[in-house]
């Protein structure tokens, strides 16, 4: 899907008028892929670049010199898994012995995060979502062996630097197993299956 991404950059900026401005700047001054844009909670303007090293690092040398960011990162060279989880191709939880959550207060820490995260450890990527309804937040699930998923969340915190931009971040040692069909469907707010746990009572809908 995104085999010839070799670079990526984030860029959110606090005014709409503003980023949609910049976007202009930045395809006029390098030959780079559009990956994903739009408007995001609080009422920023959020830009994903793709593209060679050298396109993607001079089209967002522009997009910062252009003002108005709120925060903005450049990976030269992220994880493959990164590539394609921010396009929404990501691995189902399975039966994986530990679950890890990184919650950060925007977009851009997260992508910092993840990326730093999966190539500390041997980790997957099982969700992953910039801004999207989470009120300007960034939010990622990694799995895999509990001493791994350990390592990965904490090379995230460190990754981040910014305290104040890791809002949290937990660990899930042996999920439920309903849960776990639950988060790989997604994060978002929606019916969830019955489940009837042993000795529970019926439940009637």
């Amino acid at each position: 899907m995104t085999r010839n991404v070799a670079a990526l950059a984030l860029l959110e900026y606090e005014s709409i008028a503003h980023g949609i401005l910049a976007v202009d700047i930045m395809l006029k001054r390098a030959p780079i892929a559009l990956l994903r844009c739009g408007t995001v909670h609080p009422g920023h303007y959020l830009v994903l670049l793709g593209g060679t090293v050298a396109s993607v690092d001079e089209a967002y040398r522009e997009g910062v010199a252009a003002g108005e960011l709120d925060d903005a990162v450049l990976l030269p060279d992220p994880h493959a898994m990164v590539r394609d989880a921010v396009l929404g191709d990501f691995a189902e939880i399975g039966e994986a012995d530990t679950v890890g959550v990184v919650e950060t207060t925007n977009a851009t820490a997260l992508l910092r995060a993840v990326d730093a995260a999966v190539k500390s450890a041997p980790v997957k990527i099982s969700g992953f979502r910039l801004a999207d309804d989470l009120g300007g937040r960034g939010l990622a699930l990694l799995h895999g062996d509990l001493p791994d998923v350990q390592a990965a969340l904490a090379t995230a915190d460190e990754r981040v630097g910014d305290n104040a931009q890791m809002r949290a971040r937990t660990l899930l040692a042996r999920p439920d197993d309903h849960l776990r069909s639950v988060l790989n469907r997604g994060t978002e707010f929606r019916l969830c299956d019955l489940s009837e746990p042993r000795g529970a009572e019926r439940l009637e809908v």
